[in-house]
């Protein structure tokens, strides 16, 4: 049907530029710093083998049936007092099992947007976030970010303009996507004590928190709510898998009540099979040492790819340091185009993701997101040391 009527707020909707540049790249010989995945080195397989055997083993029919919207009450209660350690202080009904932390985006824009509504958003920021924002037809306010975070005079700029239109601050604060930059401590503080002057809600989505790379302990910007304003995303998908799909919400019970009726009309709940996997996984304490060894092998890719960066990279490029997560942000002289790097890579089998998907109101032309953790040291040497090449070679041409 070459002219269906698909609905409005679909007629100017891409793809995920990502998940695009991925299948043009998936070549075998091709090195990828494009996705944001997880090492497949670093999956406990293992470990999940024998959890699915012993489940399998005693396998019920509850586990193949309907079950609570709310998610698995063992896997809830082990996040009550697992987040204490970002801070975060929760009670069971205020916890909310989602099929990745991606789907809290999408429930908590079902339950807070109309039509034109606006979302603060950081400059630049997560991809898909503005895409699910974008399908409910939502508007986007900007802020500026600096080596600190989001900045508070860009904020209350944004929060003082429309704000009956104001509905959400959607905020990456540790080890952002995709600029690998993490908020202050200060900077959080300032952030919380802004916005309970505003009736708005905060999104606070942190996929990345556990893959700190320092030993400096980060507190999750909901530690700082005092007023309920905080909806807090978390998941299991980038350090244990990413295939099970499990995350989580923290927020109020009312807000948590609202998130279940769209999760209700969306998937039911999410997977028992993955819920009781995850569940028996940490209840066993497998879950901290295999976070300190998987950060500790992120952390000597991030230094494999800092240290080659340095060594071939021409010195009109900057890029960031990032404290822990999985991304590089490098930043091209002015006037030159990513995408149009990104094209003379590909010839060169390398590839990475343009920064100018990123930023909600165009501009980055002149950026580019790497990713580091899915690619062996080998590649993290070879790609390097091609793209470098490329690099110097195009900006020679410019």
């Amino acid at each position: 049907m070459s002219n269906a009527p698909f609905a409005d707020r679909l007629k100017n909707m891409s793809g995920n530029v990502i998940r695009e540049i991925l299948k043009l790249i998936q070549q075998p010989d091709m090195i990828s710093f494009g996705g944001g995945m997880p090492s497949a080195d670093a999956f406990p397989m293992a470990e999940v083998k024998e959890i699915m055997a012993e489940i399998t083993s005693t396998l019920d029919t509850s586990i193949l049936q309907y079950s609570s919207s709310e998610g698995y009450v063992p896997l809830r209660e082990f996040l009550c007092h697992w987040l204490k350690k970002k801070g975060i202080n929760v009670t069971l009904d205020e916890v909310l099992i989602i099929s990745g932390s991606q789907q809290g985006i999408d429930l908590t824009a079902k339950a807070f947007l109309n039509v034109s509504d606006k979302v603060i958003v950081e400059n630049p920021t997560y991809l898909a976030a503005l895409q699910i924002f974008k399908t409910y037809e939502a508007q986007f306010a900007i802020a500026q970010v600096d080596e600190e975070g989001i900045n508070i005079n860009s904020l209350k700029e944004a929060l003082e303009k429309d704000t009956d239109r104001n509905k959400l601050i959607y905020l990456v604060p540790t080890f952002q996507n995709p600029t690998g930059l993490t908020m202050s401590k200060e900077r959080r503080q300032q952030v919380m004590e802004l916005v309970k002057n505003y009736d708005i809600t905060v999104v606070e989505d942190d996929p990345y928190g556990s893959l700190n790379y320092t030993d400096e302990e980060i507190p999750a910007l909901k530690a700082f709510d005092k007023t309920g304003q905080v909806i807090y995303l978390g998941s299991f998908s980038k350090i244990i898998s990413p295939g099970l799909r499990v995350g989580y919400v923290v927020a109020s019970k009312e807000i948590i009540n609202k998130l279940v009726i769209g999760k209700q009309a969306t998937d039911v709940h999410t997977s028992n099979l993955s819920q009781v996997i995850v569940y028996e996984f940490c209840k066993r304490g497998l879950l901290e040492p295999h976070i300190d060894k998987i950060r500790v092998a992120y952390k000597e890719k991030r230094d494999l790819m800092l240290k080659y960066m340095t060594e071939y990279f021409p010195k009109e490029i900057n890029w960031t340091i990032p404290a822990g997560g999985l991304f590089i942000w490098a930043e091209l002289p002015a006037g030159v185009s990513s995408v149009d790097l990104l094209k003379e890579a590909i010839k060169e089998k390398v590839a990475f993701i343009p920064g100018n998907s990123f930023f909600a109101s165009g501009g980055g032309e002149n950026t580019m997101r790497l990713n580091f953790s899915n690619a062996s040291h080998e590649e993290i040497k070879v790609g390097i040391e091609k793209l470098g090449r490329v690099v110097s070679k195009f900006l020679e041409v410019k």
